[in-house]
């Protein structure tokens, strides 16, 4: 994943936000530029194709760019020398459709950001949208419950941990400390509590073939670790899926899919 940012915002910073690699290239979508902040978000062409959920996110990316424009003034106006040298706030936000699957359109959120601390701050998250429904919804439907704490959500929680400790170790962390509780504080089994959740994409026609989970930065490691996104598989969570969760999920991930996404 990478975006507009810096020219607008530069590539040095797209390639640390892990965005789409179509995302580079694109132009944004809005823009805020003033003496003491610098602000664009960019939402995936392929979005338009979904007029409702395009006005929806554009909407939200410019409230958010606004936010940060206000919260620049203030700050500058409270201390000025935060600013010496031209130095400014920046922010910047990318949409991208991860997903299309049986009217279910899975939209990455990606952010970056940098108000003078000691490092930029980065923020991954994700969106699912009902195309018939026109609405934002979440994985619910699709599991018999989704209680916290309830069988589903533990299943899940265990799953997704069990894949975040296997790309730490992959990373070449250490397994003791890929293993270390004090990174897995925050993953609970809890529907807000197992990262940003998108459909993946199946060999099956018009199937997914299990579940993605986002982590930004600090979630579920160190800063210098940086995000983590990780999957499981629909046959992980099979027996509490709904009836609905039966007819959507199916077949296993192409080949190829994750590096064609940057993950």
């Amino acid at each position: 994943m990478r975006f507009f940012f810096r020219a607008l915002f530069a590539p040095l910073i797209a390639a640390s936000l892990c965005l789409p690699a179509a995302a580079a290239n694109r132009k944004p979508d809005a823009v805020v530029k003033t003496k003491v902040f610098d602000g664009g978000i960019g939402i995936d062409p392929a979005l338009k194709a979904y007029p409702r959920l395009h006005r929806r996110l554009l909407a939200e990316g410019k409230r958010e760019l606004n936010k940060w424009r206000i919260g620049a003034d203030k700050d500058f106006k409270s201390d000025p020398g935060n600013f010496a040298n031209g130095r400014k706030y920046e922010f910047g936000r990318a949409y991208d459709q991860r997903s299309a699957i049986q009217g279910y359109i899975s939209i990455t959120l990606n952010d970056y950001s940098d108000s003078g601390g000691v490092h930029p701050n980065h923020f991954a998250d994700t969106l699912l949208w009902d195309v018939k429904a026109h609405k934002f919804i979440s994985i619910r439907p699709f599991f018999k419950e989704t209680a916290t704490n309830g069988p589903t959500m533990r299943t899940l929680a265990t799953a997704i941990k069990k894949a975040v400790v296997a790309e730490k170790i992959k990373r070449g962390i250490p397994a003791k400390e890929a293993t270390d509780p004090t990174w897995f504080e925050y993953l609970k089994p809890d529907l807000t509590k197992i990262g940003g959740i998108a459909l993946a994409p199946s060999t099956a026609h018009d199937k997914s073939s299990g579940l993605i989970a986002y982590f930004s930065p600090y979630a579920v490691g160190s800063y210098a670790e940086g995000n983590y996104i990780v999957f499981v598989p629909w046959t992980a969570f099979k027996t509490h899926l709904s009836a609905a969760g039966e007819r959507l999920f199916g077949g296993t991930r192409p080949p190829g899919d994750a590096k064609r996404h940057g993950e």
